[in-house]
């Protein structure tokens, strides 16, 4: 700070007294140790503190081949739903609003303006009474009569020095806190990060020590007056002593800025040795747990088996789809202890490769997306630093998991929004990873060419119409019950129909099936229920034949009866012979069959064992076909999970397009799914895809949902709706002219006008809290970019995440 050519004054009496013969300040400042020049180009930057949260580095799934030990002992604590957990560092707590850059640099300079001006005032003695304090706590012999009068006696003057120094002290500390040098220093500066901190650190303490020894800020002289009022004048003596005390001033004057410029971690990073964080929030490393020795094998006895599992993760022959399995398959064998001692026989046999998938496989072919196979997490995207997002969320991973999937997932966008590739694919990946260490079972259903994964990845690859196809599909879900089939069935064919009671349709289809199957032991083919279906004489005569030879009395009272009901109003015969004709096509000669000889894949496999099943439906030729078929599986996913007895397999349904396959009936079975330890993901290009009476049936069904960008105002409309209001606080600042009653401060009003063109207001600002939608229909069509979702999320347990606007990079 300058003193404007002050320097050395005192007071202003003409009459001072010389003070004591101190020591000559040196010319140039003593020799100190000066910091470094500059950090290794190789060292890792140190930063202030961040401006805004945000995770870490992008945790990866363990490279294949590499050890996966240090991955197994990465923490993963708890948090909201759909927090990315893997490796989760929480943001730092959130910074009120600060002013804006021009505000606080104008603040500043005329903070230090202001001091500079009093600082002139004082040392050029304009200031009365100034010297009064200093009078009242000294002996009045060592001063000048009057309020004015400066010190008669080297006591005087010395006690002027240092009061000088104290009020210096002051001054500087008030323009400092009053111009907030604190955060224009972490905006400016610190945030900048190293080397320049450590520069601008450097540069700012050479030009301190410069005005310290030109004696512009009273550093030096009040602290030999101090030094000789203690220790005696004749300390002076000694050049020693002096040049010690001048070390020492230098030290101290340097010290405070090594630690702003963090001069000690600096070079304690270019030695290459770690240096603790100066908030003392270091980032740990990953938890030192013993997840990796297998402590759950050790407390049971299994000490060998946990020293071989443990030693497969270290050397790199066990991956991460191992890991889960076997801490499954423990998880499993505890319930029933007759199975503890041949896990336990087979890990020590076979390390890493114990209770294999039945398909041999121990991962996918390759990974699009990342996962964290040990808690089932596949991450998205990441929350986008937006106002909408509440501050912990900005920056974070979102992720998805069976907790949050077995609640349903409705995902809606207009084609190329990036549904099947950024959300529905890496959710088929991490079921099938599931599936491969034996939790879950997934059956993935798009159109022939869909980027659902490679055919290496499923165990069950069903490609209906296609000649090459190696398996079929059961059209009545493996059941042997005619009512269940034909309920399903039913379902499947003319659910969407909404003039028809799929109840009736039922009923019509039970009266054949049954009758059939207690004939020919087999539910008809879909030729044979077309002509059933149709009236066809022939097929009814023959049917009736058969079962009079086999003496089934109650099957020909039901054929009767469906020979009594055809063709009166409000038959459904006709609309299910319709539906039937559209998969009694040449393309799907050969398909479907139910003969004796026939092995189609049923549907109820899935709800029993952990499969990895994959339906390629021929949307280009066959529209209506595909979109019946895709209905039918939908029905058939929600009967068969209801109705199993063993729910501890997660099952979930990946429909890419459900356009059309959504019904009154399955909107109830996805309602089911969450309690029996299934889920079901669809995919719509936009909600008029599903009949308008169950819109908000669907919305209500589903616990997950996801808003791609390009969505219309419409479909907007609805997810607000769903997704409710909030309190948030609102500002609203009135604008009011100031009427000036006084000559001079009207005139000073009206000058302002004339510089600046604006009347002098005031501002009233009003503070309310109000109900808002949380995102309203214009946003969701037209503020969301793309690239983007927002998702709202729910687990099983009823915990909620609010709707997140998520960059999707999955």
């Amino acid at each position: 700070m300058d003193d404007d050519g002050t320097r050395g004054v005192r007071g202003s009496s003409a009459d001072r007294v010389p003070g004591p013969a101190l020591p000559p300040p040196p010319t140039a400042p003593p020799r100190v140790p000066a910091p470094a020049a500059g950090p290794d180009p190789a060292a890792t930057p140190v930063e202030q503190r961040p401006t805004r949260p945000g995770p870490a580095s992008p945790a990866e799934q363990p490279v294949p081949g590499a050890p996966v030990d240090a991955w197994l002992r990465t923490p993963r604590p708890p948090q909201e739903p759909g927090v990315w957990r893997y490796g989760y560092t929480p943001p730092p707590p959130e910074e009120p609003e600060g002013v804006s850059n021009r505000s606080l640099l104008v603040g500043a300079l005329i903070s230090l303006l202001s001091a500079l001006l009093l600082w002139s005032l004082w040392r050029n003695g304009y200031l009365p009474y100034r010297l009064v304090p200093l009078k009242l706590f000294t002996p009045g012999e060592w001063w000048n009569p009057g309020t004015s009068g400066g010190p008669r006696t080297i006591e005087g003057s010395d006690a002027l020095t240092v009061y000088e120094a104290i009020l210096f002290g002051l001054l500087a500390y008030g323009c400092g806190r009053i111009g907030n040098f604190s955060e224009l220093f972490r905006r400016h500066v610190a945030d900048r990060g190293q080397p320049f901190l450590a520069l601008a650190a450097a540069a700012a303490a050479g030009l301190t020590q410069l005005l310290v020894w030109k004696e512009a800020l009273p550093v030096v002289r009040p602290v030999l007056v101090l030094v000789a009022s203690v220790a005696g004048g004749e300390i002076y003596q000694s050049q020693t002593v002096v040049n010690v005390i001048y070390a020492v001033i230098a030290a101290a004057v340097l010290h405070p800025f090594a630690r702003l410029g963090r001069w000690r971690e600096l070079i304690a990073a270019r030695r290459g040795t770690a240096a603790p964080a100066p908030d003392g929030t270091a980032v740990a490393p990953a938890a030192a747990t013993s997840a990796d020795q297998w402590p759950e094998l050790r407390t049971a006895g299994w000490t060998d088996a946990a020293d071989t599992l443990t030693a497969e993760a270290r050397t790199g022959r066990m991956n991460d789809v191992d890991v889960a399995r076997l801490r499954h398959a423990w998880a499993l064998a505890t319930r029933r202890p007759d199975r503890l001692a041949p896990l336990a026989e087979a890990v020590l046999r076979t390390g890493g490769a114990a209770a294999l998938h039945p398909s041999g496989h121990r991962d996918l072919p390759r990974r699009g997306a990342r996962h964290d196979v040990l808690t089932g997490q596949v991450r998205i995207g990441r929350c986008a630093d937006d106002p909408h997002n509440p501050y912990v969320r900005r920056g974070t991973g979102l992720a998805l998991e069976p907790a949050l999937l077995g609640t349903s997932l409705l995902a809606v966008g207009p084609p190329g929004a990036g549904k099947t590739a950024r959300l529905i694919r890496p959710v088929v990946e991490a079921l099938a990873l599931r599936a491969l260490a034996g939790q879950a079972a997934v059956l993935a259903v798009g159109g022939a060419g869909a980027p659902l994964g490679p055919d290496d990845a499923f165990d069950v690859v069903v490609r209906l119409g296609h000649p090459g196809s190696a398996h079929d599909i059961d059209l009545y879900g493996g059941t042997t019950d005619p009512d269940e089939a034909a309920a399903v069935l039913a379902e499947g064919l003319v659910g969407d129909v909404g003039s028809l009671d799929s109840r009736r349709a039922a009923t019509v289809l039970a009266q054949l099936l049954g009758p059939y199957r207690a004939a020919h032991g087999h539910f008809p083919s879909v030729p044979e229920l077309r002509e059933l279906l149709d009236g066809t004489p022939a097929a009814l005569a023959g049917l009736r034949a058969s079962l009079e030879a086999a003496g089934h009395h109650a099957m020909l009272r039901e054929l009767d009866a469906r020979s009594r009901q055809a063709g009166g109003p409000g038959d459904p015969a006709p609309a299910l012979a319709d539906r039937v004709a559209l998969l009694d096509r040449p393309a799907f000669t050969g398909f479907f069959a139910t003969g004796p000889d026939a092995r189609p894949f049923s549907l109820r496999a899935v709800g029993q064992h952990p499969l990895r099943v994959r339906v390629d439906l021929p949307e280009r030729g066959h529209a209506e076909a595909s979109r019946l078929l895709t209905r039918l599986l939908l029905a058939q996913f929600t009967a068969i999970t209801a109705a199993r007895t063993d729910t501890t397999l997660f099952a979930c349904l990946v429909l890419d397009d459900a356009t059309h396959a959504v019904t009154a009936e399955t909107v109830r079975g996805i309602r089911r799914l969450r309690s029996v330890n299934a889920g079901a993901v669809l995919a719509l290009r936009t909600v008029d895809d599903v009949p308008e009476t169950l819109h908000t049936p669907l919305l209500g069904a589903v616990g997950c949902t996801a808003a791609f960008s390009g969505i219309t105002t419409w479909d907007g409309k609805r997810f607000a709706e769903a997704w409710g209001k909030e309190w948030v606080e609102t500002r609203e600042v009135a604008q009011h002219t100031v009427f000036a009653d006084q000559p001079f401060t009207r005139a000073l009003h009206a000058l302002r006008k004339l510089v600046t063109g604006k009347a002098v207001t005031t501002d009233a600002v009003t503070v309310r809290q109000v109900e808002r939608e949380r995102w309203s229909a214009s946003e969701l069509a037209y503020a969301v970019p793309a690239g983007h979702a927002v998702l709202s999320l729910t687990t099983v347990q009823g915990e909620h995440a609010p709707p997140l606007l998520v960059h999707l990079d999955g």
